[in-house]
């Protein structure tokens, strides 16, 4: 029991930065109605930029998050300014293919500046356990988890409290009736992409102490966050979050019980049933 009880907390804790991704590309989705596939590659990134400013600067990973969601969040409202904006009445098709063809880019030039050589990021924690109750936790997942509360709770009063977030939620409901009462919709679709690549950067920020890092990292956070999309519903804030700590533990359960060369079958098992039983997903929403 209490080693089921231990797999169940890790995965609670590192679902968490699996929902703080998915939900990114899911405001993505529910303000444009586009998928964003390079979501990972700004993954990526964070992870790249919370690296290097802990080898040059010295500045702590989890610290690092408060450099690293502004400095995404710029790379995503550069995107969309520059390129997705072109794409937004275009057909899913062309939409989905200029997604991939800009994460592609992403991860070639992360290795052609920093090689396809994997990265470790080491901290005086990094191998540290907390006790609780007899169950060891990992010390860096527990700072990430409650480090990805504090954003969500935050982004949920942001979107709940604010006229920006008034104005992301009726974009989301509907982009023609915002636009008539005034709200500027390709303003809220740059700062809606950039929101959802500043949350890919602090996931990315959080997850570096504990994942490799190399250019071509960015594909797995990108179909876990599809997942945790699909798996909530999409457009559903609070589905990806729910969907986010289910993998999490889906993923933790089979590796301890099953091991980890099939965790991640296991995922996507749980992936192919929630379309055929539940298409919509477990809340069925598809708004912000």
């Amino acid at each position: 029991m209490a080693l089921l009880m231990q797999a169940i907390l890790s995965g609670v804790l590192i679902g968490g930065v699996y929902a703080l991704s998915g939900v990114g590309l899911t405001i993505i989705f529910g303000v444009m109605r586009v998928i964003n596939f390079a979501q990972g590659e700004l993954v990526m990134a964070g992870m790249y930029c919370t690296f290097f400013l802990f080898q040059i600067a010295g500045v702590d990973p989890f610290v690092s998050v408060i450099i690293t969601m502004p400095v995404l969040f710029l790379l995503g409202a550069l995107l969309q300014w520059t390129l997705i904006n072109r794409v937004l009445d275009a057909l899913p098709q062309n939409q989905i293919l200029l997604t991939i063809g800009i994460g592609l880019v992403i991860s070639n030039l992360a290795m052609l500046a920093f090689t396809s050589d994997y990265r470790i990021l080491s901290t005086s924690y990094s191998s540290s356990s907390v006790g609780l109750s007899g169950i060891r936790l990992s010390t860096p997942l527990l700072y990430c988890f409650l480090i990805t509360a504090v954003i969500t709770a935050a982004l949920y009063w942001f979107l709940a409290r604010t006229d920006i977030g008034h104005a992301i939620r009726a974009t989301a409901q509907d982009r023609e009736a915002a636009q008539l009462m005034g709200v500027n919709v390709r303003s809220m679709s740059i700062f809606a992409f950039g929101l959802g690549s500043a949350l890919a950067g602090a996931a990315g920020a959080l997850v570096s102490p504990t994942y490799y890092i190399y250019p071509q990292v960015g594909g797995a956070f990108t179909l876990k966050a599809f997942v945790v999309v699909v798996l909530g519903g999409m457009g559903s804030i609070v589905g990806a979050t729910l969907g986010g700590v289910l993998i999490g533990i889906s993923e933790s359960v089979s590796a301890v019980y099953l091991g980890s060369g099939i965790k991640d079958l296991c995922v996507y098992v749980i992936f192919l049933l929630v379309l055929l039983l539940k298409p919509s997903g477990l809340l069925g929403k598809s708004r912000v």
